[in-house]
């Protein structure tokens, strides 16, 4: 080893290493190879067409597309469950106080746009409904991780998002009871969507050669943003034209597509290369052998989890410090897009749903170009790891909070502004899939269900904190 590459192993890289040493014992050729800018052992490539490892990651986006539809239809549905008369209940100003001659909803087409819902809920009780997904959400990160790193994640995110999908099929009778019991129900979607991104991240280190790495998981997590998508605007149709008063088909059709992922996900995944039964044996090796000393071995398992050296880390401090920071701001707008559309752009429910979307157009697309260019700028030596990483989360968290401050100047009478800048702010946060979001499996690849299952606890409180905050300081809907 260089004088050089010892010196960049013992910590002053800042990433490859916790405290001045890397978080696992054996040598790792292939991590070297991505830090120290050295060559991978001699491995004949697989083609990434067609392969077992691209279905993986075909199959953890459609994961993902489901997590976010089962995450974020209730943002859509609750804005057609709640009577508009709603306001009056509540410390909240009448519409009619902070409407203006030029500020007035939008009629829909058919004229009908009045759809009061049938819940008389204020803001603060709108927040805790809200929130009440991530209180379930805070607590499965760890286990999750933990749990595939063990066991593997097959049947841990399988039967997880299982259970989410049926507590969101008994949304409809749950509310009709007691909205405290739409809350539990909403605890259960958490608790069984908390172990998603922390499983993935343990199977792709098993899955993810280190020069495809950031695009296969990339694509995966970009799946998230094609939820928000297609949920927003199909939950605002379903609003107005769904059958059982409109919301409650928004649960029973996602519950459903949740329940049909579950059964393909069973069918046509494993945990690891030497567990698929149809992997070819060029792939098989290809895998294996760029992976050679950076996944713990079934024997391994049973070794104490380094918590302390975890906890100790500048790497994995910075890496929860950046989630954070980037969650309060998803989840502002994941909650709060279509209530603003409604209440500051006074867009109706159909226009609200596909206006809400476009924002995760342009995240889902911008995923995908961080994953693909950090990849390119890596395997062509323009960049080492750590340059990338950097500079792509300094880019998401700049052009993001720069343009979501621009937005909080808009109101009615610039909607299109309104809606360009919110697009520009949710897109220009996807450069994290770049950054730390996969730094997890950079730095410590045979612990990374358990690392980003603490980056993603953490992280989450904000998801807690943002309904209530924003119920709080949005009393007035002229304020929001």
């Amino acid at each position: 080893m260089t004088r050089t590459r010892e010196k960049e192993r013992n910590g002053v890289n800042g990433i490859n290493g916790v405290n001045g040493k890397v978080p696992y014992t054996e040598e790792s050729t292939a991590a070297d190879a991505l830090y120290f800018r050295i060559s991978e052992p001699s491995v004949k490539t697989a083609p990434l067409c067609c392969s077992s490892r691209l279905m993986l990651s075909f199959m953890a986006f459609l994961g993902c597309v489901n997590l976010y539809a089962l995450r974020v239809n209730l943002s859509v549905a609750i804005v057609c469950m709640v009577a508009d008369t709603d306001v009056a209940h509540g410390n909240n100003t009448a519409a009619s106080d902070v409407d203006t001659d030029v500020c007035v909803s939008q009629p829909s087409s058919n004229g009908d746009d009045t759809m009061n819902g049938e819940f008389y809920w204020d803001k603060q009780t709108q927040g805790i409904i809200l929130g009440a997904f991530f209180w379930g959400y805070l607590w499965t990160q760890i286990a999750g991780g933990w749990l595939a790193d063990h066991y593997g994640g097959k049947y841990v995110l399988g039967f997880s998002m299982l259970a989410s999908a049926i507590a969101t099929l008994l949304m409809p009778l749950g509310t009709r009871l007691h909205w405290m019991v739409l809350v539990g129900l909403r605890v259960v979607v958490g608790l069984g969507s908390g172990v998603v991104f922390p499983t993935l991240a343990s199977m792709f280190s098993h899955w993810a050669p280190p020069l495809e790495r950031t695009k296969l998981i990339a694509f995966a997590y970009a799946g998230a943003q094609v939820g928000n998508v297609i949920t927003m605007p199909l939950s605002g149709l379903l609003c107005k034209y769904g059958f059982d008063h409109g919301w409650g088909s928004i649960f029973y059709l996602f519950g459903t597509l949740g329940v049909i992922w579950f059964i393909g996900w069973m069918w046509l995944v494993y945990d690891t290369p030497s567990l698929h039964p149809r992997i070819s044996e060029l792939e098989r090796n290809y895998i294996e052998s760029s992976l050679k000393g950076q996944i713990r071995k079934t024997t391994d398992k049973s070794k104490k989890i380094p918590w302390l050296t975890f906890l100790t880390s500048l790497p994995v401090w910075a890496i929860i410090v950046a989630q954070t920071c980037a969650d309060w701001g998803a989840y502002t707008l994941l909650t709060n897009i279509p209530t603003f559309m409604k209440e500051i752009l006074k867009l109706d429910i159909t226009k609200n749903g596909l206006f809400s979307a476009i924002p995760y157009v342009g995240y889902w697309l911008c995923t995908n170009i961080a994953g693909f260019s950090a990849d390119y700028i890596r395997k062509h030596n323009l960049l080492s790891t750590t340059a990338v990483r950097k500079s792509y989360q300094f880019f998401a968290m700049f052009v993001s909070s720069a343009f979501l401050i621009a937005t909080g100047y808009m109101d009615c009478t610039n909607s299109l502004w309104a809606v360009v800048f919110l697009t520009l702010a949710v897109s220009g946060a996807a450069f994290q899939y770049g950054g730390e979001m996969v730094n997890n499996v950079d730095i410590a690849p045979k612990y990374a269900g358990v690392l980003f299952g603490i980056a993603n606890t953490v992280s989450t409180l904000t998801g807690i904190a943002v309904p209530v905050v924003v119920g709080a300081i949005t009393w007035d809907v002229s304020f929001f």
